[in-house]
Order: C-alpha cells, then structure tokens, then sequence
C-alpha cells in the first residue's frame, strides 16, 4: 500500500487544486506502479512559510523582501 506525503505551503492551494493533485498522483502510482487505486493514500501537509527555511532565512522572510 503506497503512502505519498505532500508537503506544500499554505498559501493559497484551492480545495480543488488539491483533488487535482491526488487524483493525478493516484493515477501516477496506478500507471506506472500498477497499484490498485483504492490502495493508494496520499496526504498533503500544509506548512506555514513561516515554518520552513532556506539558506538560514524563513521563506516568509523571503518573500517579503522580494515583495
């Protein structure tokens, strides 16, 4: 039973932007896998930028110099 995490930030992914995503996802794992769909769990984290960092600066930090 294959269990996908995604993890993505929290800044403004639709309801149906993420049905799209485990729909395709799922269908990925059916294809080239040949897993059965209703074996297939996929979960999405949503992560505050505030939560994560690169190059030692929040990506909220980033974001608001660039802004």
């Amino acid at each position: 039973m294959p269990y996908i995490n995604v993890r993505i930030t929290d800044d403004g992914v639709s309801r149906e932007q993420k049905r799209q995503v485990i729909a395709e996802i799922t269908d990925t794992m059916v294809r080239v896998l040949g897993k059965r769909p209703e074996s297939v769990m996929v979960f999405i984290d949503e992560v505050s930028t505030d939560n994560i960092g690169i190059k030692g600066v929040t990506v909220s930090d980033q974001r608001a110099k660039a802004g």
